[in-house]
């Protein structure tokens, strides 16, 4: 992928006080920079993309905060500024007197490509959700789809740039979105009402929307949906399973809603009586779970998705990532909403290898029960007793949510973990076809191979 950071790198670093600016040249992965942290009576902090750093011992004083103020762009009501042509953002702190003692300084980047794991999928048409945690590239990968739908797909592309951090600070819009046109938002508060404004005055084709969090804006994104317009965004959420649960964006996928069944039906479901259902169509029609730059999984059909979520039915989900080479690799493989998205990757990035077994440290789980699973599933696992060599850590629910000290080791060490509602037969079978996806193929596992040379470090340090 190509990085666009050049100038516009310098531009940010010109408005930092002199002593962090030259500071900051000295650092050899300067280009990797991502944040600089300027907090009164604290020292300077920066995060680069595989590292932290305190840049310096001197504390941050009040001249220096405005020494940065003075230089960027004004602060509008959500506490953000911007330098006018680029995609920089700042972030101001304010006491209880309004005053800034505190300011984020994020480096915005356009970079070609990053769109490229989930192209095919915008250009067919769909709705597409983003999801994923701060500083993963929601943005950037929403900046790069406008792009790609203004420019190679030729549409009418709408941007709604509520803090303008898709399109830069200032009236003419950065290059990076090509030939989209950029609505800009007064306040926060006012993104809903310009969302719907965007439709009815200006005829998109697509509408590109940044950060939807209110149930107002949820609202908005449904009403464009049923006119016809394609829409993509990005939302607050890790995964698909956190934004069923927030009652505030749960609309987005659907909504949830309690259903009593007759006795027949919850015999034939093996459910209690009451039970959650999907309460209508969905928004969107995709949804895309962000790990880094590099990787996403993709759940092409939401509402299959929140259905067997929300039936607790095994599911599948579309990992996708860049090799070395920038060529887009895909996998499905199932999915356990106990694992998160990076140690999905890490059950299914692995060297398939025959004959060797997959080293399971047990907690509260009847040992001689899964060894009698396995092996009427033809499944090769090795039992234990170092968690510190262990490639999957199997718990209960309880010893789970007590957070056990063994639990929160293995979380230190970054073993996998999975939790089984009760330690019974029907648990143990589902959690070995999970870490098990090729059912076809007995005796050949998935050995976490590059997880373990990840933890190298840890264990030495253990």
């Amino acid at each position: 992928m190509q990085k666009v950071v050049s100038g516009e790198l310098d531009t940010l670093l010109n408005v930092l006080p002199p002593y962090v600016r030259g500071l900051l040249y000295q650092q050899s992965d300067c280009s990797d920079l991502l944040e600089i942290i300027l907090d009164l009576g604290r020292p300077p902090e920066v995060r680069f993309l595989h590292r932290d750093l305190i840049l310096d011992s001197r504390e941050i004083e009040g001249v220096d905060i405005d020494y940065v103020v003075s230089r960027v762009g004004e602060f509008t009501g959500d506490n953000r500024a911007g330098i006018e042509r680029t995609l920089h953002r700042i972030s101001a702190m304010r006491n209880r007197n309004g005053q800034i003692i505190g300011l984020t300084c994020r480096v915005g980047r356009a970079v070609f490509g990053s769109a490229k794991m989930i192209q095919g999928l915008v250009e067919s048409g769909k709705k597409v959700l983003l999801l994923g945690p701060p500083g993963v590239g929601k943005t950037t990968m929403l900046r790069e789809l406008a792009r790609v739908l203004a420019d190679d797909s030729k549409k009418r592309v709408v941007v709604i740039d509520t803090s303008n951090e898709i399109a830069g600070d200032g009236d003419i819009p950065h290059p990076a979105i090509g030939h989209a046109r950029r609505m800009q938002v007064a306040t926060p508060a006012r993104q809903h009402a310009v969302m719907i404004e965007a439709v009815e005055n200006h005829m998109p084709e697509v509408i590109i929307i940044d950060e939807i969090g209110t149930e107002l804006e949820a609202q908005a994104a449904r009403t464009i949906a049923e006119r016809g317009v394609q829409l993509v965004g990005t939302a607050h959420g890790n995964t698909l399973e956190n934004l069923i649960m927030n009652p505030t964006l749960s609309d987005l996928v659907g909504g949830i809603q309690t259903v009593t069944l007759g006795d027949e039906e919850a015999r034939r479901r093996h459910t209690q009586k009451s039970v959650l259902e999907r309460k209508a169509p969905p928004t969107f029609d995709a949804v895309v779970e962000i790990v880094d730059y590099y990787k996403v999984v993709v759940h092409p059909s939401v509402s299959d998705a929140v259905d067997t979520i929300l039936h607790q039915r095994p599911t599948q989900v579309e990992l996708r990532w860049m090799d070395e080479e920038g060529e887009v690799r895909n996998k499905k493989v199932p999915s356990s909403s106990r694992l998160d998205n990076k140690q999905k990757f890490a059950l299914s990035e692995t060297k398939e290898l025959k004959g060797k077994p997959l080293r399971f440290y047990l907690f509260g789980v009847n040992r001689v029960r899964l060894e009698q699973v396995a092996m009427e599933k033809q499944r090769d696992l090795e039992i234990i007793a170092d968690i510190k060599q262990a490639e999957l850590f199997v718990t209960t629910r309880g010893h789970y949510r007590s957070k056990a000290q063994k639990v929160r080791d293995a979380e230190i060490l970054g073993v996998p973990i999975y939790v089984l509602k009760s330690n019974n037969v029907a648990q143990m079978r589902q959690c070995l076809d999970t870490v098990y996806p090729v059912a076809s193929e007995p005796g050949y596992i998935y050995h976490l191979q590059h997880l373990l040379a990840k933890r190298h470090n840890s264990k030495e340090n253990a």
